[in-house]
């Protein structure tokens, strides 16, 4: 009997324990939350050309390290709390643990340098026959940036400056990946491909950071859009689960799609860029392969990049008219029915018929030094004035072509927001950082 009420004042002193310790780790998480917003191994500082950055700054537990070698400075308190012990390596301007006293030190050391690219990144691009612009998306800075269409950057300038900027806290541009205008009116259309799940417009006049007209919610992982004028449908490519939602051109706020495309017979797998033929009604989508079902344990798998072909009012499961093998954003020139594919691995543009099924070659390819492509992301066919226009993630800059260009050819006009010779850091999202210290390089996935 006495052993047994021992076992049972254990378990209660266990149990005891076990809901002080829950109840300690949300009272931290909590003050942690209102002070710092979400636990991140970050120093803010800031930047002259893009406001704040994020660079990661590793809290010593060693007080004379942080302190330049000098005594750390008197604590407030004895001694720290247990709230400081785990949080102190969160804080920017850091409160951090002494390892020898056991007491709290202060640092607000620099880093030692820093690894940015202040140039934008352009990822996407979209030309306002209209008022003769062109828009590009860039997901360095987060902003849309408008230039005059025959901009053309001399080769012994930094940049060209853009008429306007869309940019700041208001305008919810961010991680953005797919920029559209409106040709009746101008409004400009922007994607948010990570936390924001949203599509964001603004009149084509905005300039700054300033509140979108109206904001549409989405499905998380939304990447590229595609619009039909004539029925006025919004069509929305979204990478996971794969699916192609058509929502009302003018839809904002919470309003559902009108239709989605989705499910195995469909074969969409990670879906990235889209276009529609009006002309032939018909919808693409490009595939980069990596296919699940969330639901079920170990059904992921690898397929070959490819471009899926359906009809234009597709719904629910339905599969695949032809399937062209093919990576890389796209756009169509209905006219003579070509896809133009932008080819981030090897810095070319492919142009394949619509016909084309299967694994076959391109008609032509856009390749070579003398194109000034690198690592193309966007590509958009301008058929007013018989250009195609490319985002190169690898030089902050867009090139235009004639549309018939093929081989190693010098674009027509190139806008750079650089000067001629960069190499961006092509920065994505940048979820981690390591280090090789037997080639001592910093390893970066994105």
């Amino acid at each position: 009997m006495r052993v047994e009420k021992t076992k049972r004042r254990r378990a209660m002193r266990a149990g005891t324990a076990m809901l002080a310790v829950s109840i300690f780790c949300l009272f931290a998480l909590e003050r942690f939350d209102r002070r710092m917003g979400s636990p991140k191994l970050v120093s803010i500082e800031e930047s002259p050309d893009i406001g704040e950055m994020c660079v990661w700054e590793p809290a010593s537990l060693n007080a004379a390290a942080t302190t330049g070698g000098r005594s750390p400075r008197k604590p407030d308190r004895a001694q720290p709390s247990t709230e400081d012990n785990l949080f102190g390596a969160f804080r920017g301007s850091a409160e951090a643990a002494a390892q020898n006293a056991g007491e709290t030190g202060v640092t607000s050391r620099p880093p030692l340098r820093n690894i940015l690219d202040t140039d934008p990144i352009y990822t996407s691009v979209a030309v306002d026959d209209m008022h003769d612009e062109v828009l590009l998306q860039d997901s360095n800075t987060w902003s849309i940036r408008v230039f005059n269409r025959l901009d053309n950057t001399p080769p012994n300038a930094r940049a060209t400056e853009p008429k306007r900027v869309i940019s700041g806290s208001e305008t919810d541009v961010q991680f953005n990946s797919c920029v559209y205008v409106d040709p009746k009116n101008g409004d400009i259309y922007s994607v948010e491909n990570d936390i924001g799940d949203s599509i964001v417009v603004f009149s084509h006049d905005s300039n700054g950071n300033i509140k979108p007209l109206r904001k549409l919610k989405v499905t998380h992982r939304a990447f590229a859009m595609a619009v039909d004028e004539d029925t006025e449908e919004l069509f929305l490519s979204v990478q996971y689960p794969p699916q192609i939602e058509v929502y009302r051109k003018m839809a904002s706020g919470d309003e559902k799609p009108l239709r989605r495309l989705e499910g195995e017979s469909t074969r969409l797998s990670d879906s990235h860029g889209i276009a529609i033929d009006t002309k032939n009604k018909l919808l693409f989508v490009n595939n980069w392969g990596n296919i699940s079902d969330y639901k079920v344990a170990g059904t992921g798998r690898f397929e070959s990049p490819s471009i899926t072909v359906y009809p234009l009012k597709a719904g629910g499961d339905t599969p695949p008219v032809r399937v062209i093998q093919g990576p890389g954003a796209m756009s169509i020139n209905p006219d003579t029915r070509e896809l133009f594919i932008a080819n981030d691995v090897n810095s070319s543009i492919l142009v394949f018929r619509e016909a084309d099924t299967g694994d076959v070659a391109p008609a032509r390819v856009i390749k070579g030094n003398k194109t000034r492509l690198s690592n193309p992301t966007s590509v958009l066919v301008d058929t007013k004035h018989n250009e195609l226009w490319v985002t190169n993630l690898g030089n902050s800059s867009a090139t235009v072509y004639a549309l018939g260009a093929n081989g190693d050819v010098a674009p027509i006009r190139m806008i750079r927001s650089a000067p001629l010779d960069k190499v961006s850091l092509k920065f994505g999202k940048t979820q981690a950082v390591a280090y090789d210290s037997k080639r001592e390089q910093i390893l970066v996935p994105n």
